[in-house]
């Protein structure tokens, strides 16, 4: 339900020395809350239709016009090549998950554009070309459907990983058709479960029982657009006769269900009631009652361990009745019997907690061991922590360099073992396969092929200072022989929300496209993001969300201070709520920007609660509904903070018609009030591809070939 978590995308940033400092110094005197503001008539609402014919027109229009200056141009088509050589590279790393011992993986390449389901054993995926047996062929199925499907993930029935739900996105929505699968003879289950499209999720109770929550009729949905309505569905009957087990409220995010296994035999099914982003109400299903868990609301459920309930806590938090305190960002345990016999009066034992500098990251579950990633000062490390016979969990340190994220792959239930990536600007990943219970048995599983010559490369982590004297880290990637005169075409991303962290990873586009080329790439750890924990995210909540657009702000100055880069060299890149982040340095910064690339956006942040899924995210932005919460976004929504007599820079604009989490609309309406205003822009929207840049390969490959271009043409040329 994040709005865009995809830290993969490309993103920008440009440069010229003493102009720039002067300008940024003027800018930075007055905040969005001390502009004035007239709030402009909506005369764009009529683009909110997202397939109607008016909407449509408008929308091929624009994107002919813009394909025709950037497509025509003479290294458009080499750049779609490269691209797109490089997403289909064979090279490719197979993502790989753990099923009941067995690795699975998702592929997509030039003969599989919809993509496959796949399956090897361990010993075969760590030879150089694995043998693969495929499961299921999405080309072929969406040939026999006359439905354009890619995957939408797997939810399968433990033990034994065979019987399975299928999720099949048409197009990529979020929306899902799920249908009952045998993964073991590759077939659909004749009479099986098929749950029809709809936004839902699902918990396998048992082989013939499953708790759904969908779109079950008029008054089941959320203002979000997600279900609330918890209903338990018996093999063999319809789907009408379900009954309902449990309801939230229309104003809540979503209620989903989950069923929590453990090696040892232990099952727990929970109801997860999403109040709102970041706070929810769990509570334990048995076919006889509900029990609702005193734990605190900012809280996620990890899984079962050994008999223990994992909980991430986003708060601080004294049990019921407890003597003890533990602060936000640590990870408990709870044992599921304590908490079956009383679970108000909660005892939790504290298996990580967080540090002035370290801060947990993931968390993932083998048979006996519990694996967790961190990020120490946006540095990432790993660690293997064991239960012992009483409350205490011993830790073991992983070898991992640094300047490189660690991310948890898979861990695998059936036995102790665990994949990690290890990911950087100039460092291919490489996957390294584990043993929790042998912690020195890490060994390369898989290393991706170099995409792009980065001997003269090196990356740098540094530090910038806001405006309120919050010190923001930021990772630059550049030659070695740079000469710092302002002249370096830098391009500068962050994401700066939803307490997602932005950490270095390694992209054959970036590394091809744009640093071969000689361009400079920044990744800002601004406040709203996870680096540093919940606190570094709740620092940019709501209406204290100008620091978050000040921290980048502020990066963009460090780097023109530095004379890195300069104004004229300079561009900006984010997606999603990243592409609001672009939105506000869009209207607030006009002048220390030559390139501004805005994907999948919020931008209207007067109508985000009306459009698409965008009531869900009220936790994160505030509500027009509260007057003060109102009176800020009307001061930073970029689509009313577009001015007639103010000269930006020329941005690209990118979206997709069929996403249906944030929705085209808010990229329409912004580019349609720069063309009431007679402002300068590139705009593509294509079909597919949902909250993403395509659905498929060749999609992507001509999306990022777009985009490079566009970063060349405005900060190389």
């Amino acid at each position: 339900m994040l709005p865009f978590a995809d830290r993969k995308s490309p993103y920008q940033l440009l440069g010229l020395a003493m102009i720039a400092g002067l300008a940024w110094a003027s800018a930075g005197k007055a905040s969005a809350q001390e502009a004035s503001f007239t709030e402009q008539p909506d005369k764009y609402q009529w683009l909110e239709d997202v397939w109607g014919k008016r909407s449509m027109d408008w929308v091929k229009a624009e994107n002919e016009r813009s394909a025709k200056v950037l497509e025509s141009d003479p290294r458009f088509a080499k750049l779609q090549a490269q691209a797109l050589k490089i997403a289909e590279s064979p090279d490719r790393l197979p993502a790989p998950e753990f099923r009941n011992g067995t690795i699975y993986n998702t592929w997509q390449d030039h003969d599989h554009v919809r993509g496959i389901l796949r399956r090897t054993t361990v010993a075969e995926y760590l030879k150089p070309h694995p043998k693969w047996h495929t499961v299921l062929d999405y080309d072929a199925l969406a040939k026999k459907d006359h439905e354009k499907w890619v995957s939408g993930g797997i939810n399968a029935l433990y033990p034994g990983d065979r019987r399975a739900m299928v999720g099949l996105s048409a197009g990529g929505e979020d929306a899902q058709t799920l249908r009952e699968f045998d993964l073991k003879t590759g077939k659909f289950i004749p009479g099986g479960f098929v749950l029809p499209k709809s936004k839902q999720d699902l918990a396998w109770v048992d082989r013939n029982d499953l708790l759904v929550d969908r779109d079950w009729g008029a008054g089941t949905m959320t203002a979000s657009g997600y279900p609330f309505v918890v209903k338990l569905w018996k093999r063999g009957t319809p789907l009408a006769q379900a009954k309902e087990v449990y309801r939230g409220t229309s104003k809540d995010v979503a209620v989903s269900p989950a069923t929590l296994n453990d090696s040892q035999g232990h099952q727990v099914t929970i109801l997860v009631r999403g109040i709102n982003f970041f706070e929810n109400e769990i509570s334990i299903w048995t076919p006889g009652k509900i029990l609702r868990l005193g734990l605190p609301k900012k809280n996620q459920i990890e899984g079962l361990l050994n008999n223990r309930l994992i909980v991430s806590l986003n708060e601080d938090w004294r049990p019921t009745g407890g003597a003890r305190t533990f602060v936000m960002g640590s990870v408990v345990a709870l044992r599921l019997n304590a908490v079956l016999r009383d679970p108000i009066h909660l005892k939790p034992t504290l298996i990580f907690a967080p540090t002035a500098k370290e801060f947990s990251q993931q968390v993932g579950i083998t048979k006996h061991d519990l694996i967790l990633s961190t990020l120490d000062n946006v540095q990432g490390r790993a660690y293997i922590y064991a239960p012992t016979s009483g409350e205490r969990w011993t830790r073991t340190k992983l070898p991992v360099p640094d300047n490189v994220a660690v991310g948890i792959e898979s861990t695998n239930v059936s036995d102790d073992r665990f994949i990690l990536s290890i990911t950087g600007f100039i460092t291919p990943t490489t996957l390294l396969l584990g043993d929790a219970s042998r912690p020195s048995s890490l060994v390369t599983a898989k290393r991706r092929a170099v995409q792009f010559d980065a001997s003269k490369l090196e990356v740098r982590q540094l530090w910038a200072t806001s405006k309120d004297g919050t010190r923001i880290p930021y990772f630059i990637v550049h030659r070695k022989d740079i000469q710092l005169d302002g002249s370096n075409p830098t391009l500068m991303t962050a994401y700066g929300g939803f307490q997602s962290s932005s950490t270095p990873y390694y992209s054959g586009s970036l590394g091809k496209l744009w640093l071969e080329r000689g361009g400079s790439y920044v990744l800002a750890n601004i406040r709203g993001g996870g680096e540093f924990g919940p606190a570094w995210h709740e620092a940019g909540l709501k209406t204290h969300r100008q620091r978050i657009y000040d921290d980048f702000a502020a990066v963009g100055q460090d780097l023109v201070t530095r004379k890195i880069t300069s104004p004229r060299r300079l561009g900006i890149e984010g997606g999603s709520n990243g592409g609001l982040l672009m939105g506000v340095e869009f209207t607030q910064h006009p002048e220390m920007w030559n390139a501004v690339v805005i994907e999948v956006p919020l931008l209207d942040m007067l109508r985000f609660e009306q459009i698409a899924a965008g009531a869900s995210w009220v936790g994160e932005y505030g509500s027009v509904s509260n007057p003060k919460e109102r009176e800020f976004l009307a001061s930073i929504s970029p689509y009313n903070q577009l001015k007639p007599d103010v000269e930006y820079p020329e941005p690209l604009i990118f979206t997709t018609t069929k996403d249906d989490r944030v929705g085209p609309v808010h990229a329409r309406k912004f580019a349609a009030r720069l063309e009431e205003f007679h402002k300068p822009f590139f705009y593509d929207e294509i079909i597919e591809g949902g909250h993403s840049a395509g659905a498929d390969l060749k999609e992507q490959a001509k999306t990022a070939a777009t985009t490079y271009l566009y970063l060349i043409r405005k900060l190389m040329d």
